[in-house]
């Protein structure tokens, strides 16, 4: 199913993970494994943000994404399933 995943890292943690590196390194971690067909970071009310676009083939997915996110990051996260305009298109019928 195609998911948008939504992050926010704290103004504290993402200044700490940056300096030592993890940042980039979860992120990248992050992208690797979800392989997504669109990534986004930005800053969103003062907090490091992400937004990306990917197939979740399975529920258990979700602890596997949150919990790097969660205790690497102390992120805040939201899944969200997302259709695009052809996917719009065939529930439209």
């Amino acid at each position: 199913m195609r998911t948008l995943l939504r992050f926010w890292v704290p103004v504290e943690k993402g200044n700490a993970a940056y300096k030592d590196g993890s940042l980039a390194a979860t992120v990248q971690a992050l992208v690797a494994r979800l392989e997504p067909e669109a990534a986004y970071f930005l800053p969103d009310n003062g907090r490091r943000s992400g937004l990306m676009v990917f197939d979740m083939k399975d529920p258990s997915q979700i602890p596997q994404i949150a919990e790097d996110l969660f205790t690497r990051l102390h992120a805040e996260i939201a899944f969200t399933p997302v259709m695009n305009l052809e996917d719009l298109k065939r529930g439209l019928g």
